[in-house]
C-alpha cells in the first residue's frame, strides 16, 4: 500500500508500548487509527493522542483472546472509522520460566493473548480486505519466533506459530491472487512494557499466590534489562511496520546482529545437529 493518507489502520495492544507507536507513526503518515487493549484507562489517552495528531480515533477495550470480542471489534471499528486497511495483530504477553515450571494458567494466558489473538485478528479481518481487494496484515511475533532462547517456551512457542500462521495467509492470498500483503514482525529487545505484562492478567487466569524460583526472578531480571536498554525504541520500530507496509515486505527483521543466531538455527537443522543456544550465537 503505497497511498495511506485517509486510510484506516486497526492496532491490538494500542494503549501502550509497541502497539501505542504503531498507532502514532500510522496517524503521522494520516491515517485515522482503531486501537483496542485491555488497559481501559491507558486507551483513552492514546486515543487523545491520536485525535491531537489530526486524525480521527476510535478505542474499544478488548480482550483479544475472545473471539466474540475480536469480531465485534472488526465490526465497530470499520463502522466508526468506515472502512479499514491496516491491521497490526500486536497484543502480546511475555511471562518467563522453565518448560515445566509454568502453570496451566500461565500457558492459557500466553496461547490466548500472542496466538489466539492473532488467530481471531487473522479470521475477523481478512474477509474485509479481500472483500475490498487492499490492505495489509502485520502480524507481531519476535525474533523467538525465529529462535528458541531457553526460559520462554511459551513465548518461543506462541511466536513460532504467529510465524507460522503469517507465512501460510501469504501463502493463501496468492494463491487467491490477492493484492493484500501480509508482514510479519520479529524485533528483538525494544524498550516496551512486555517484561512488565502481568499487570494485565485476567483474574480466572491468575495464579495462586506462591514463591517463583531463584530461576525465574533472575529470568524476569535479565529481561527487563535487555528491554530497557533495547538499542531500538519502539517508535524505531514502529517506523519500521509503516516502512514495510509501504514496501509490500513481509518480513520485518529490525535487528540485524540477531540473524547470527538465526543462521546457526536453520545451519543446525540442515546438518541435523543439536541446537545451540541462541543467546551466545546473537
Amino acid at each position: 500500500m503505497k497511498e495511506l493518507r485517509g486510510k484506516v489502520a486497526v492496532v491490538t495492544g494500542g494503549a501502550s508500548g509497541l502497539g501505542r507507536a504503531m498507532a502514532l507513526a500510522f496517524a503521522r503518515e494520516g491515517m485515522h487509527v482503531a486501537i483496542a487493549d485491555v488497559d481501559a484507562a491507558n486507551l483513552e489517552r492514546v486515543a487523545g493522542e491520536l485525535r491531537s495528531a489530526g486524525v480521527d480515533a476510535y478505542a474499544a477495550r478488548v480482550d483479544v483472546a475472545q473471539a466474540a470480542q475480536v469480531d465485534r471489534f472488526a465490526e465497530d471499528a470499520r463502522n466508526a472509522l468506515g472502512g479499514v486497511h491496516v491491521v497490526c495483530n500486536n497484543a502480546g504477553v511475555s511471562p518467563l520460566g522453565l518448560a515445566w515450571e509454568n502453570t496451566l494458567a500461565d500457558w492459557q494466558w500466553t496461547i490466548g493473548v500472542n496466538l489466539w489473538g492473532v488467530i481471531h485478528g487473522v479470521r475477523a479481518f481478512t474477509p474485509m480486505l479481500i472483500e475490498q481487494d487492499e490492505g495489509h496484515i502485520v502480524n507481531t511475533a519476535s525474533v523467538a519466533g525465529l529462535i528458541n532462547p531457553p526460559g520462554s517456551a511459551m513465548y518461543n512457542l506462541t511466536k513460532h506459530a504467529v510465524v507460522a500462521l503469517s507465512e501460510t495467509l501469504h501463502h493463501d492470498l496468492a494463491e487467491r491472487k490477492s493484492k493484500l500483503g501480509v508482514s510479519v514482525l520479529c524485533p528483538a529487545y525494544v524498550a516496551t512494557g512486555i517484561a512488565d505484562s502481568e499487570r494485565n492478567r485476567p483474574a480466572d487466569l491468575a495464579n495462586p499466590p506462591r514463591d517463583k524460583s531463584p530461576d525465574q526472578l533472575a529470568r524476569e531480571a535479565m529481561l527487563r534489562k535487555a528491554v530497557s536498554s533495547g538499542k531500538l525504541s519502539a517508535d524505531d520500530i514502529a517506523r519500521a511496520v509503516v516502512d514495510a507496509v509501504r514496501e509490500d515486505r513481509f518480513y520485518i527483521l529490525t535487528h540485524p546482529r540477531i540473524k547470527n543466531a538465526i543462521r546457526a538455527r536453520m545451519e543446525a537443522i540442515l546438518e541435523e545437529r543439536s541446537p545451540s543456544n541462541p543467546l551466545r550465537d546473537a
